[in-house]
């Protein structure tokens, strides 16, 4: 009873705060508000420098829903009684905290199980989906290692997956990396001809995390299991966004993560079929949770929290996919109508729409990005944008090196405006034309010169 006043006094407090925040920000009235920036709310931390008053206000739009996705607001409401109330550990078999708790933790399983079609104890909760492909790809090929030393997947996965193979490579296992067509998209036929009798694993993703292309994600289950190979999928960018099916598309493995689909950041969940069984050998020991495989304690917020975007994201899939395919659409076809030499990477057809990847001809990407500081854009996966070079997945397709330098990555999502799509285009379309207008190559190429023609030498 203590408990439970403290927290609604705790989460009164909260709420007073936030109003307060709120009502202080609606009376400040900016001289000249800038179209295309968000009103910001938020408490400072006492540690950080007071921002003035443009800065508190003012923030870019959101264009990045690749890298990750905001909160959905149902989401946090089905998490806060969590942290404050129902705090029990889910895995203290004694007592009323921790029966809630684990009572929470179980309706959280269901719901991510119903949403891939799923038995929900095939679902097993990670810290996210870098930590689920470790399990997959590290703990497959470990416990068949005695019997099959070769594994498959492609040259565009996600990075933890391709570094998860070149570990096992330095541990004696053999791995295949599959090219991809000019389109984004594998060749089966090479699929099936790269399976060897020792073969574990086939690993590739469901929607790239760059360009948004889809695998063809059934027809692989199909090829895999007619060889008798287990097929992992990381999933990411796919799950609440398209409908997948495990037992339709004949999928053995699958990674999610929480802060993909408007969920929390922190958790994900892999699935591991049951029947027929797959093994994977656990990557971290302690209390055996998870059914062994995942030990460690479950944090029942966020799983709670991964359990209800999952849920909403079932609920809204189709009206979601209908207006950002609406969105997607206004977002190629004004800057296509409005810039010459822009190039749309990927498949068009076999493609999530709320992933476009352009490469603007003649236009650093970096600069284009500096330019657009009042939205926030990417110039390809987060993991790796620290890096100057041109990202792996574009080379990968076969993008000329300096297409590939002018690539930018429009995210757009649940929350997207038609407002928000209309005054990006205008200032890429702004900027794009400024820039290039600074660019002696495409003085050059308006001249009519080739420039793969010219012999380039240094000085």
């Amino acid at each position: 009873m203590v408990s439970a006043v403290a927290g609604n006094m705790l989460l009164r407090a909260a709420w007073r705060r936030a109003a307060k925040a709120t009502s202080a920000a609606a009376r400040r009235s900016p001289a000249a508000p800038t179209r295309g920036l968000r009103l910001r709310v938020v408490d400072h931390a006492p540690w950080l420098p007071v921002p003035s008053e443009a800065e508190s206000v003012l923030r870019p739009l959101y264009m990045d829903v690749q890298a990750t996705t905001p909160l959905d607001p149902r989401v946090l409401d089905a998490m806060l009684p969590y942290f404050i109330n129902y705090y029990g550990n889910p895995h203290s078999r004694t007592h009323a905290y921790g029966w809630e708790s684990e009572a929470a933790m179980e309706h959280a399983r269901q719901q991510v199980a119903s949403l891939i079609g799923a038995d929900p104890r095939e679902i097993i909760f990670t810290s996210g989906a870098t930590e689920a492909n470790n399990i997959a790809v590290k703990g497959v090929a470990r416990f068949y290692r005695s019997r099959k030393k070769h594994l498959i997947t492609t040259q565009t996965e996600h990075k933890c997956v391709l570094d998860s193979c070149r570990s096992l490579e330095a541990e004696g296992f053999r791995v295949t990396y599959l090219p991809v067509q000019k389109t984004g998209i594998i060749d089966l036929k090479e699929l099936e001809a790269a399976i060897q009798p020792d073969t574990s694993l086939v690993s590739i993703m469901t929607v790239n995390n760059e360009i948004g292309v889809k695998q063809p994600i059934a027809e692989i289950g199909q090829i895999c299991s007619s060889r008798k190979v287990y097929f992992h999928t990381d999933a990411a960018q796919a799950v609440g966004k398209i409908p997948l099916d495990v037992n339709d598309m004949k999928i053995d493995l699958m990674s999610i993560s929480g802060h993909k689909i408007y969920g929390p950041k922190g958790v994900g969940a892999i699935y591991i079929r049951r029947r027929p069984r797959v093994r994977v050998e656990a990557l971290q020991s302690g209390g055996g949770q998870e059914r062994g495989m995942r030990s460690g304690t479950v944090p029942t917020p966020l799983v709670v929290g991964l359990g209800a975007a999952c849920e909403v994201a079932q609920q809204e899939m189709e009206y979601d996919h209908k207006r950002i395919s609406k969105l997607s659409e206004r977002l190629i076809q004004k800057i296509m109508k409005s810039l010459p030499e822009v190039v749309m990477n990927g498949d068009p057809k076999q493609h999530y729409p709320g992933c476009i990847n352009l490469s603007f001809a003649y236009v650093e990407g970096e600069s284009l990005l500096m330019a657009l500081k009042d939205v926030a854009l990417s110039s390809g996966s987060a993991c790796t944008s620290a890096s100057l070079e041109p990202s792996y997945v574009l080379r990968a397709i076969g993008t000329d090196e300096d297409l590939a330098h002018s690539s930018i990555r429009f995210g757009i999502g649940r929350f997207t405006t038609e407002e928000e799509v209309d005054y990006t285009v205008e200032k890429c379309i702004q900027h794009v034309k400024r820039l290039r207008e600074m660019s002696p190559l495409w003085e050059m190429v308006q001249d009519g010169i080739d420039l793969k023609s010219i012999k380039w030498t240094q000085h």
